[in-house]
């Protein structure tokens, strides 16, 4: 017989880890959106929370846009106690945060509040260990989903008490350094978006020009999660536009051995994401590649950018100057959808070529700061996840 205990135990716990389902030890609790049209639903001072704002930290405790008593009583939003854990499972499945304060979340998530005798972040941490399951769980063809009710059927082994706690406060350890990680790439961020904003309102000299004329578009490939591999070739998935890599990309993290399903993109080209279920100004969020022979596949588009505009340049214009003027031509409700040519009309102003290098070579330094602060964010959560793997079951 092997026995249900992990590979890696505090030596004081020798007992079995018992068997359950994630249904009988949280409840499972969904979201929902109220009617965006009626202003009487919105800015009030319930936390409402999509699943872009969770994931990044262990905790969470406030949320970017609120609803009222009133869109929550005329949505299926719920009421969240403090201690819930936030789990996505729509698009990108199995991103978790615990809410600080009473909160409600829209229909991309399914909620766990711990049962009687689960410690709420034991339970934080072993969802994190069955993103997998979950994602095999999951349905659809352009986003994929999973059900409340194949949430309540995941199957987990779970200890006593004392042994949840003493593992949730060990990892809580590496979990306060990612916090305080992540603080310092959001401060270097905020730095780099201010510069941009300040550099073009200052700037004299700019000409009108259509998204068209920055170069050709191109569509990409399909390759999901499960083509990746520890060798092959570099490769840059849809869902990592939104959680990997931000306005430049210069090392790439993934690989691929299944190429031929890909398309190779050449350095200097954009990466525009081309759906979501969050807003539409996620998705005026490109991408540009500084590394030669990337493969890129999933639900985006690239543009191969002209040599008279520097594509470091125009990803920071677009990030932060023109997002939410572009997001208005994205369509769509539950599934917000961005083709280039809903937006290769567009026009933006864009400064000559010699202002778009001096604004990059001033943000040279904080760009490559910023990028080696996303090394040892990636080295702490890959020790995370290699303890994840060795103290549960």
């Amino acid at each position: 017989k092997v026995p249900n205990v992990p590979p890696l135990r505090f030596p004081e716990f020798t007992g079995e880890w018992e068997k359950s389902t994630l249904g009988g030890i949280a409840d499972i609790v969904g979201g929902g959106t109220p009617e965006t049209d009626r202003q009487e639903y919105w800015n009030g001072e319930i936390i409402w929370y999509t699943p872009s704002e969770i994931g990044k930290n262990k905790y969470s405790s406030d949320s970017e846009r609120h609803i009222t008593q009133e869109g929550l009583d005329n949505s299926s939003a719920k009421l969240l106690p403090s201690g819930t854990i936030l789990l996505s499972t729509r698009a990108t499945i199995g991103e978790s945060s615990i809410a600080l304060n009473k909160c409600t979340t829209n229909q991309g998530f399914q909620s766990l509040i711990a049962q009687r005798g689960i410690y709420h972040e034991f339970l934080y941490y072993l969802i994190a260990t069955k993103k997998h399951e979950l994602v095999k769980r999951a349905c659809g063809s352009t986003f994929l989903e999973i059900s409340a009710n194949e949430v309540r059927k995941v199957p987990v082994l779970v200890p006593l008490f004392k042994e949840q706690y003493k593992l949730s406060t060990f990892l809580g350890l590496i979990d306060q350094r990612i916090e305080t990680q992540n603080k310092i790439i959001q401060h270097l961020e905020s730095l780099i978006k201010g510069i941009v904003v300040t550099h073009f309102n200052q700037c004299r000299n700019k000409q009108v020009i259509t998204i068209s004329d920055l170069g050709t578009a191109y569509s990409v490939g399909n390759l999901s999660k499960e083509d990746l591999s520890e060798d092959g070739e570099p490769c840059i998935l849809y869902g990592e536009l939104f959680t990997t890599y931000g306005c430049v990309a210069h090392n790439i993290i993934s690989r691929t051995n299944k190429y031929e399903q890909a398309t190779l993109s050449q350095i200097n080209d954009l990466l525009f994401p081309a759906s979501t279920t969050v807003d539409a100004v996620s998705l005026i969020a490109p991408t540009s590649i500084q590394t030669h022979g990337v493969y890129v596949a999933g639900d985006m588009f690239g543009i191969h950018i002209q040599p008279q505009y520097d594509s470091q340049y125009i990803s920071y214009l677009l990030n932060f100057v023109y997002n939410k003027e572009l997001a208005k031509y994205a369509q769509g409700s539950t599934i917000i959808h961005l083709h280039y040519s809903d937006i290769k009309r567009a026009r933006i102003l864009v400064p000559l070529l010699d202002e778009q290098k001096k604004c990059n070579q001033l943000l040279a330094t904080l760009q490559k700061k910023l990028a080696a602060e996303s090394l040892v964010l990636q080295m702490y959560q890959s020790q995370k996840q290699y303890l994840l793997q060795q103290m549960f079951i």
